[in-house]
């Protein structure tokens, strides 16, 4: 890539910090650092090699902006794949933009969102997943999200479909050979090993489209509804969750009459929990508004935690709601272990797949819940170091790809001609190439970095 812009942003979070980081990037980062950062070492940031780290202090004129240290990357080695310069300063909001400042009168330009990884993707330094895995990795609020994100990362998936598109591009030639030497002594690839290639192909994206959804809530966390009738222990669950007082909890019924929301980490998968008004008729507007919102939190949510009183016999509520649960992932939780039990867990048992016993109040059950959780989502067992699919972009080109090969696999068994076959298996390596980036269209480049944070 050739873009003669030098493009500078604060590249550490818009928050007080111990250290604000301004990153440079282009051909002449190196000249407008030098510009502004003055070494103790009386070295010119110019004529230093790269993976160097000089101390001194950004300056404006005579005005001292701040003690500092630059580290110098030399192209092509460095995340852009451009010469790049990054300047440590103390982490105030006011310094660390004071910094940008400076360097931006000294001649660079603002980055735009995601355009320093944008720029390591046109200059090759990663592949199109693995520029999204960057993102991802920024995001990942859980143990099992960061691994996912540190796989692609590190190019699992990119191996994986260039092994695939591989043998595509195997099938194509040989049905090339087949097609343009028929009577030649050209070795020839026989039907049956096309048939076994474009097979195996098929499978094999199958299996991997097969991991989206469990990757999906690695990567992204679960809606995580928390239900029930009044005072069985929703909000005291929440707040167990938690780690502090979220819901307010009372004796009275109706308490919560609003959903009420936090982002949570619970056996290193991110839930996305709500806490809900308790499910029975009312005849108050308001409490009326919560149960309502309560009931379409649970028609869209991706795991129910469904709380019932086990100190208590079940009512016509608790009934509603296991059947509300019916065909979606749920957790039926018997709260109140350590009161004297009077709910029937055998009716529960045999309607729910998971059934947790816990006491909320007593902090009891954590650990229990945490592998129901995974058991519900399908996580359980789940690698997530493994080859996945990280986003909806990347699931249509493997489906494309698939229906394609499939495409191949049908023309091949029921005689159509070999050119047909042939452009089945050139346009399935051809999205298999758009997942990776190699024949991504700019409108999609540009889509995909826009959502990216400026410094990145």
């Amino acid at each position: 890539m050739s873009d003669s812009r030098t493009i500078a942003a604060i590249a550490t979070a818009q928050a007080p910090g111990g250290i604000g980081i301004v990153r440079l990037s282009g051909p002449n980062a190196l000249q407008i650092a030098g510009k502004v950062f003055s070494a103790a070492s009386a070295a010119k940031l110019i004529k230093s090699p790269g993976y160097r780290a000089h101390f001194g202090k950004v300056v404006k004129g005579e005005e001292t902006v701040d003690e500092a240290v630059c580290l110098v990357f030399r192209a092509p080695h460095s995340y852009t794949g451009e010469d790049t310069a990054e300047i440590y300063c103390h982490g105030g909001l006011y310094v660390t933009g004071k910094v940008l400042q400076t360097v931006l009168e000294a001649g660079a330009q603002p980055a735009e969102a995601g355009e320093f990884t944008k720029r390591a993707f046109l200059n090759g330094k990663l592949s199109l997943d693995r520029a999204e895995a960057v993102m991802s990795l920024v995001e990942a609020q859980g143990e099992q999200a960061a691994r996912a994100a540190l796989s692609a990362l590190e190019g699992n998936l990119a191996k994986k479909i260039k092994e695939e598109t591989s043998l595509l591009i195997k099938a194509v030639a040989g049905i090339s050979a087949k097609i343009d030497f028929p009577d030649d002594e050209v070795e020839q690839i026989a039907d049956e090993e096309l048939l076994s290639i474009l097979r195996g192909v098929s499978e094999r994206l199958k299996k991997l489209l097969e991991t989206f959804d469990a990757g999906q809530v690695i990567t992204r966390g679960a809606k995580t509804v928390i239900a029930g009738r009044p005072n069985v222990g929703k909000s005291t669950l929440m707040n167990l969750l938690t780690g502090y007082e979220r819901s307010i909890v009372t004796e009275y019924p109706g308490t919560t009459r609003d959903v009420i929301e936090e982002t949570i980490t619970l056996g290193g998968l991110t839930l996305r929990l709500a806490d809900t008004a308790g499910l029975r008729e009312t005849d108050d507007p308001v409490e009326g508004i919560g149960v309502e919102l309560a009931l379409k939190k649970i028609k869209n949510a991706d795991l129910v935690l469904a709380v019932f009183d086990g100190s208590d016999v079940l009512t016509a509520e608790d009934k509603i709601l296991l059947e509300a649960c019916a065909g979606k992932p749920s957790i039926a939780i018997i709260n109140k272990t350590d009161l004297p039990r009077t709910l029937d867990k055998e009716y529960i048992a045999g309607i729910s797949d998971e059934v947790v016993e816990i006491s909320a109040a007593q902090g009891e059950g954590v650990e229990t819940l945490a592998g129901a959780v995974s058991r519900a989502l399908g996580v359980d067992g789940f690698d997530p170091s493994s080859a996945m699919l990280a986003n909806a972009r990347q699931r249509n080109c493997c489906v494309n790809a698939v229906t394609l090969t499939d495409e191949a696999i049908s023309g091949l068994e029921s005689g159509l001609t070999l050119d047909a076959v042939q452009i089945s298996c050139e346009e399935a390596a051809d999205c298999l190439l758009e997942l990776t980036g190699e024949k991504a269209m700019s409108a999609v480049v540009d889509e995909i970095f826009s959502s990216f944070c400026v410094g990145k």
